[in-house]
């Protein structure tokens, strides 16, 4: 009895952790699945179709990358319940805060096109046209911050949170050989043999992908939005931590379909994009498999833009010292309201624009993502390391460790794109 007793009393405990987690639970899921954007399906799909597994090591290697940049903005927005932006301006004076307000709208604005870019592909494969892919997405997203409330908003977020798994059932459809995929996971190889611009390019994008400046604007935001206090800041770390693994673990798995389904394959290397690859699939019999992938990329270019429009929308909202809450109504927040749909209605315009090279933006994008994402790391690390504003929620030794080595890494590999990009033949 003395045993059940206690069984009773763990599953009792376990219960009550799992309600915890689920209330506190949103802005690190949302986020990191959201990191699975348009963008980063189509970075994957094409590093799949060309490099089959060999870089899946790298992937999962990002997982930490992403967690510890991200939890930090836990920490930052629960302590000072202000939001990025807010935080550069109060803690480096208006020069710096002005810099990383127009870092931060050119590298949203730019992304949230390849979110239009994405979706109007996807839906295209259904024969949607463009224009009605944007209006009909423009209004959806309109409707969902009309609400009124953060916690409704997110519910909603969540839902298209789980159709971001869809790349998971697409994995075991094409049948990969489990050795090779273990193999590509975790041991370290280069293509080829040896660097190159076009290597360096794909491990740019995909950190690009993995963690860009948006990120730490929207969590740190979504925080305080939401409310969570200092005492939510570990289930708020879990948080994080369970969307980081997602994030890996579904670019994993869009890897390996493409590059199952797609490498060594006739046409394989003319693929610039998932759209692409959806429409390989439906043109070679596999109507299932292309039928998931635009699905897939579809709601993730969905899933983006959600989060990325209101990254900026906070950021302007607390730069400007405008009202800026999904918790107030438009006449409470009107420009708050207003700058969201100006985000969408001129990045869905670009995707109208005939003749666009809309693949190679897409990637090009990820690319300018990672190498404007230096500034916004050392801002977050020094912000973190004042113990005026953090308190015991400062950055401990290891933390920092680990972080500025992070941010060592990031601007080591920028530098060397750029090298590479200059002067082409130096590896």
């Amino acid at each position: 009895m003395n045993i059940w007793a206690k069984l009773f009393y763990r599953f009792r405990k376990i219960i009550k952790a799992l309600k915890l987690y689920f209330i506190i639970a949103g802005p690190g899921l949302i986020v990191m699945l959201a990191d699975n954007d348009a963008g980063g399906i189509t970075t994957y799909a094409v590093t799949g179709a060309k490099y089959k597994y060999e870089l899946l090591w790298f992937i999962l290697l990002l997982l930490p990358v992403a967690y510890f940049v991200q939890e930090m903005t836990v920490r930052l927005g629960a302590v000072t319940k202000k939001g990025h932006a807010e935080s550069i301006f109060y803690g480096f004076g208006p020069f710096w805060g002005w810099f990383s307000l127009i870092d931060l709208i050119l590298t949203d604005w730019l992304t949230l096109v390849t979110e239009f870019i994405g979706m109007t592909a996807a839906l295209s494969i259904f024969h949607i046209p463009p224009f009605i892919t944007v209006l009909v997405v423009a209004i959806i997203m309109f409707l969902m911050v009309l609400q009124g409330s953060y916690w409704t908003w997110e519910k909603i977020a969540f839902l298209f949170c789980a159709f971001n798994l869809v790349y998971i059932p697409a994995a075991f459809i094409v049948n990969p050989t489990v050795s090779q995929v273990l193999s590509g996971t975790f041991i370290p190889s280069i293509p080829g043999g040896k660097f190159s611009n076009e290597i360096f390019f794909f491990l740019m994008a995909n950190i690009g992908t993995t963690i860009a400046p948006w990120m730490i604007f929207f969590q740190q935001s979504a925080v305080v939005d939401k409310g969570m206090l200092e005492k939510d800041i570990p289930w708020g770390k879990v948080d994080t931590f369970v969307g980081s693994t997602f994030t890996v673990l579904i670019a994993m798995f869009c890897i390996v379909t493409t590059g199952t389904a797609l490498f060594g394959h006739a046409g394989a290397n003319e693929i610039q994009s998932a759209a692409d690859a959806a429409h390989y699939f439906l043109s070679h019999g596999n109507n299932h498999l292309g039928t998931l992938l635009a699905i897939g990329l579809f709601d993730a270019g969905f899933l983006g833009a959600i989060c990325i429009s209101l990254a900026s929308s906070w950021a302007f909202g607390e730069v400007f010292g405008w009202a800026h809450s999904l918790n107030l109504k438009i006449k409470e927040a009107p420009w708050f309201y207003i700058t969201y749909m100006f985000a969408l209605l001129t990045a869905g315009g670009v995707v109208l624009i005939p003749n666009a090279p809309l693949g190679i933006i897409t990637l090009f994008v990820q690319v300018l993502a990672v190498t404007l994402l230096p500034a916004a790391l050392v801002f977050l690390l020094i912000l973190l390391n004042d113990k005026k504003i953090m308190g015991k929620y400062a950055n401990t030794l290891t933390q920092n460790i680990i972080n500025f080595t992070i941010v060592g890494l990031i601007i080591i590999v920028s530098t060397l794109y750029a090298v590479t990009t200059i002067f082409p033949h130096i590896f």
